[in-house]
């Protein structure tokens, strides 16, 4: 009979079995949450990600936008300056004309 127990200790074999149970099953437990905390951490980051490229498509966009809207107010500003000088050069040919033909005029009066 070297092989068997007592009732008390089978009793406080069960018992000591249970309780590491309860202890892994907390530890399980406790696991298991962190598991799912990293899901949701994973799942976040992945939609900040997702929202990060929408925001950089979005700013580039704009920025085209932008940049359209510099160049044809860059146009807008120019033509004043273009109707200017186009105005300055047909005074100056007008001017050079008249002199050129007073002077034609001149020297057909002296022949």
């Amino acid at each position: 009979m070297d092989g068997n127990i007592t009732r008390a200790e089978h009793i406080e074999f069960v018992k000591r079995i249970d309780e590491e149970n309860a202890r892994q099953n907390k530890r399980i437990s406790m696991l298991e949450e962190g598991v799912d905390r990293m899901n949701a951490l994973t799942v976040s980051v992945e939609r900040m990600a997702v929202n990060m490229e929408n925001m950089l498509a979005a700013i580039e966009r704009q920025g085209n936008l932008i940049e359209k809207q510099n160049e044809r107010l860059e146009k807008i500003e120019k033509e004043p300056a273009e109707e200017h000088l186009q105005m300055k050069h047909a005074v100056l040919t007008a001017v050079i004309g008249t002199v050129v033909g007073a002077v034609v005029t001149a020297v057909l009066a002296l022949l």
